[in-house]
């Protein structure tokens, strides 16, 4: 690991021609065949060359996936699990992929309490205890054997290539690398490739190799899945959570898994969540994810409303309320639904979106509001128990990514994928060079509540992959990492754009707020002060106190003239890369 010199032409050249149609890094791009927008240049490259061999956009979306997995490996990987959204063109018809991460069969309900109190999060995040079975492999194994044209051997190509011979590191990788500086030296696997001697980041510039890594993208092309979910790398991850690799002196919580629960991992082929939103169609992703639950009952309640008309702070007030409105339902009643019966029907029913608008009050935020209930619009008398409500809401990681691909057939992908936190619980499996996810913090320390830990049970989740059709044809689709916030990117960006007619672009880039049931509202840097907050803050909201870069969103829109526009973030995370196969002019 040195910063590039000329001994590294070697490796920029071998890149190029890894990747031939490499150009300036660009965060839109609008021209014809197959698009790809992620958050980073090399994934995109990935997801281009496989379309350009000929592969559709299912097989394309795994070697983007598998390459942000070493590009952005704090926010993703093959150690942890995610959600994939796909428009099958030729049947019109959108399937979704939960490869969401599972307890082990050890986990209880009070698996993160000490002496009948909560343990302290932080302490839970980085430890054995934290780490979920991996669903991500498994889900890619899914989705090219049930909708790709290529193998393992050829979708992972390009990704073992740049993990190979390495990549530059930028500005965002050496800031998370600081961030993440404690957690990564608790661990010696971590340290040894993600620090220097002195435990602390390596320097922008400097060219990271993961042989680890490549190692295990290897022998997943060789052996399929089960080379992760079998074997010695099964065996590799077992040992890694059950005795965590600790630096000398360092004692943390290990964790309980099993080869046994590796083996007996399974992704699921879900119905996603279809509802309707000024003449549009819009499928999202089921349970246990939250996303397209809470996007869709949001945009219900703001349906009756014609926010285009309306003064600015106006329709931002709206949105903030019904993002609230929305956010208690969800953490009421929403968690695995092999666990838990969840009012869906009752939750997107539009009768009952216009029984909780009666809430909203025009003129001045409501601060904390109690979950509706639903009941009454389940039609469905299977259910006659109502759970108990949610007095508050666990953090939820904000790092996270999300990726968009489309082909020349008009088949898409929206895939959000994650290992929960930046850097996961910070274990790098010894010899496999992939980080672990902590995805069990996002189950409710204690209960009663729906998404309490429970051996075999997946954390809910706010990942929120959304393909919109218009018509009966694609218009556009979206997806952002961002925790929580996730949900309120989509739904931020579906105004922007529906509402407002912002095109995606402007849509994307537009100052971001994220109400989730709060006495505050987050907010990016630049809001304080300004005549927005100003005009909201007449209406009683209030911001945190900490501004935050909100989410990092990708899409693709399909244009009536039959291009598409591939778009990703213009500044939010050092921006991303839209790539088409033929630009237009």
């Amino acid at each position: 690991m040195s910063t590039i010199a000329p001994r590294h032409l070697t490796v920029v050249l071998a890149l190029l021609l890894i990747y031939p149609f490499a150009d300036a890094k660009t965060p839109v791009a609008t021209g014809t065949g197959g698009a790809v927008a992620t958050i980073s240049e090399q994934a995109s490259q990935s997801a281009l060359a496989i379309l350009d061999k000929g592969g559709n956009a299912i097989d394309a979306a795994v070697a983007a996936a598998a390459t942000l997995g070493v590009t952005d490996p704090f926010s993703c990987g093959i150690g942890g699990g995610g959600f994939m959204v796909i428009y099958l063109a030729k049947e019109k018809r959108v399937i979704t992929i939960d490869h969401r991460e599972m307890a082990p069969a050890a986990f209880t309900p009070t698996v993160f309490q000490e002496n009948g109190k909560e343990i302290d999060f932080d302490t839970a995040v980085a430890s054995g205890a934290s780490v979920g079975v991996p669903g991500t492999v498994r889900g890619w194994h899914e989705a090219l054997s049930r909708y790709g044209s290529m193998s393992f051997k050829q979708v992972l190509a390009p990704a073992i290539a740049v993990a190979s011979h390495g990549f530059p590191i930028s500005e965002t990788f050496h800031h998370l690398t600081v961030e993440n500086e404690r957690k990564f030296q608790l661990f010696s696997s971590t340290r040894a490739l993600y620090l220097n001697k002195d435990g602390k980041a390596l320097p922008v510039g400097t060219l990271l190799r993961n042989p680890g890594m490549a190692k295990a993208y290897g022998a997943i092309a060789a052996q399929g899945q089960k080379a992760f979910y079998t074997g010695p790398m099964a065996r590799a991850i077992v040992a890694a959570v059950n005795q965590p690799p600790v630096a000398p002196g360092v004692k943390l919580r290990a964790g309980s898994m099993t080869l046994a629960d590796l083996a007996n991992y399974e992704s699921r082929i879900r119905q996603p969540i279809r509802s309707t939103y000024r003449g549009y169609e819009l499928y999202g992703m089921a349970l246990p994810s939250s996303g397209g639950v809470t996007v869709a009952e949001t945009l219900n309640i703001l349906e009756a409303y014609d926010l285009k008309t309306m003064a600015k702070a106006s329709a931002e007030h709206l949105y903030l309320e019904a993002s609230r409105l929305a956010f208690a339902d969800r953490n009421a009643y929403l968690a695995d639904p092999e666990f838990v019966e969840a009012p869906l029907a009752g939750l997107l029913s539009k009768d009952y979106a216009t029984k909780r608008r009666a809430q909203i009050s025009a003129d001045r935020a409501a601060g904390k509001v109690a979950a509706g209930d639903p009941y009454p619009f389940q039609n469905d008398v299977s259910v006659p128990l109502r759970p108990q409500s949610s007095v508050r809401m666990m953090p939820e990681s904000a790092h996270t990514t999300h990726l968009a691909v489309s082909d020349k057939d008009g088949n898409i992908v929206a895939y959000t994928f994650t290992i929960e936190a930046w850097g996961g619980s910070g274990i790098v499996v010894p010899g496999y060079g992939f980080v672990l996810n902590n995805e069990m913090t996002d189950f409710d320390f204690s209960g009663p509540h729906p998404n309490v830990p429970e051996a075999g049970k997946r954390p809910r989740s706010s990942m929120a992959p959304t393909i919109v059709l218009k018509d009966g044809k694609p218009a556009f689709t979206v997806g952002s990492p961002g925790g929580a916030t996730i949900i309120t990117t989509v739904l931020q960006t579906i105004i922007n754009h529906i509402d407002l007619g912002m095109p995606m672009d402007r849509a994307i880039n537009a100052p971001r707020l994220s109400q989730r049931n709060d006495v505050t509202t987050d907010t990016e840097p630049g809001m304080a002060g300004s005549a927005q907050a100003g005009a909201l803050e007449k209406l009683g909201h209030k911001w945190s106190a900490t501004p935050e870069e909100i989410g990092a969103a990708n899409a693709i829109v399909f244009n009536p003239d039959g291009t598409v526009t591939a778009v990703s973030e213009g500044v939010r995370h050092g921006s991303g890369s839209a790539l088409v196969q033929k630009r237009g002019h």
